[in-house]
């Protein structure tokens, strides 16, 4: 069996055909209309580990999809990302915020569609693959397409106020709280699966660069944390082993789209140094994530450019950091509250030297009293420095309380396309 990063041609070249009907449709049926051929590569190994194949491409690869989506829409509305060509409408739109951002962005309509799309994707595998002789194998596949089902949810539930409750027409909508609920059942689903049947070594082969294991807890930490659900979020973060890397991997012929927008230098770079932070939040002078995340370059004159995950073409991007646990750790801490352990926590990532992706600030500790308010806000501007461009900072912004005024959404509208196919899409938000 070939490794998951690689392609079975045939069905791919359905999932491409696939992939363009639901974006003329928008009625998020995504079925191939050849109905015969889907239906037998659903009942065997083969065809189920194409669809698995498939859901990564369409998480990572290209302006479509849901990882270069996530970064742009999240990045110019928390002022992380700066616009380089105004001839860039969606990322205008975006940049102005406002009324300036509505129905007809593009950007928001490819994370919406392949969002969707791959939640109907894995529907397709964790429900057929119990079903193979293999349970092993299964269990790989079930936990694997879960991990993509569940950051996809998770995706729209950070952005929208409300998701679709599935696929299919006119479906109904459910709360972004009710999303993230959804998401860590989906998570749960995998975990008792592996627990009922551990995945194989066969498939396990094929997932180098993925912990599946590790990767399920993170992000179960991750949308506990986002439902406020703090011991759970702790209790989590401390199942996963940061020393350990899960990232998504490219190759020259399936490059990092970050990458490939930076170079061109004609759409973002970081917004500045200070990663578009202000006041008490500005990086500490040696904070040695600058210098990772930021690069200084051009031909003639020296400008801005995002280094980091969009250093090259095979640059992994990581589903989740190690910083990241650590700082859910210290936020679970803060808030219920336990001070001391918050302020243990957040000294490891201010201290840290050595990790996995090379994400580093190296500063000495934080000493001295904190009130929980001031260990909270040390919080944010750490989650701020620690995983910039990650997709995360508007839902930080939003729950740590900070000023409106410091972005230029709360939330996004609906895609036009969604609006005209589903008469459920709720009202868009005022701001």
């Amino acid at each position: 069996m070939k490794s998951l990063k690689f392609t079975t041609s045939k069905y791919i070249t359905c999932l491409a055909f696939t992939w363009a009907m639901g974006l003329a449709s928008c009625t998020k049926e995504y079925q191939d209309p050849s109905r015969a051929k889907t239906a037998v590569a659903l009942t065997n190994q083969q065809g189920l580990t194409a669809v698995a194949i498939g859901l990564q491409r369409v998480y990572t690869l290209s302006r479509t999809g849901v990882m270069f989506n996530a970064v742009a829409a999240n990045g110019f509305v928390t002022n992380e990302l700066s616009l380089l060509n105004s001839g860039n409408i969606p990322e205008l739109q975006l940049s102005t915020g406002g009324t300036a951002v509505d129905g007809t962005n593009t950007i928001l309509f490819n994370l919406w569609t392949s969002a969707n799309k791959i939640v109907y994707d894995a529907d397709l595998v964790i429900t057929n693959a119990g079903n193979l002789g293999d349970k092993g194998y299964a269990s790989g596949l079930i936990a694997y397409s879960s991990i993509f089902k569940a950051l996809a949810i998770g995706n729209l539930s950070q952005y929208w106020e409300k998701i679709p409750d599935g696929t299919g027409k006119n479906v109904a909508f459910i709360t972004r709280a009710t999303g993230f609920t959804k998401a860590i059942a989906v998570i749960d689903n995998a975990l008792n699966t592996i627990t009922a049947n551990p995945i194989s070594s066969g498939f396990n082969s094929n997932v180098p660069n993925i912990n599946i294991l590790n990767t399920l807890h993170a992000l179960k930490a991750r949308y506990a944390l986002f439902s406020g659900n703090y011991s759970l979020a702790l209790s989590e973060a401390n199942e996963v082993d940061l020393t350990k890397a899960s990232s998504f991997n490219f190759d020259a012929t399936s490059p990092n789209i970050l990458f490939t927008i930076i170079s061109s230098n004609n759409v973002f770079q970081p917004s500045n140094v200070n990663l578009g932070l202000t006041g008490a939040d500005v990086p500490d002078a040696g904070d040695k994530r600058i210098p990772f995340y930021t690069i200084f370059a051009g031909n003639q004159v020296a400008t801005i450019r995002m280094n980091g995950f969009a250093a090259s073409t095979t640059t992994p991007f990581p589903i989740y950091l190690p910083g990241e646990m650590t700082l859910i750790k210290a936020e679970a801490y803060a808030r219920q509250p336990d001070l001391s352990n918050a302020l243990a926590e957040l000294n490891k990532v201010v201290t840290k030297t050595t990790d996995v992706f090379g994400v580093t600030a190296a500063l000495p500790p934080l000493s001295g009293t904190y009130t929980q308010q001031q260990l909270l806000d040390l919080i944010y501007k750490h989650r701020s420095i620690e995983l910039y461009a990650s997709g995360l900072k508007i839902e930080d912004m939003r729950r740590f309380n900070q000023p409106v005024a410091n972005r230029k959404r709360n939330f996004f509208p609906y895609p036009f396309q969604e609006r005209d196919n589903n008469p459920n899409t709720p009202a868009d938000p005022g701001f």
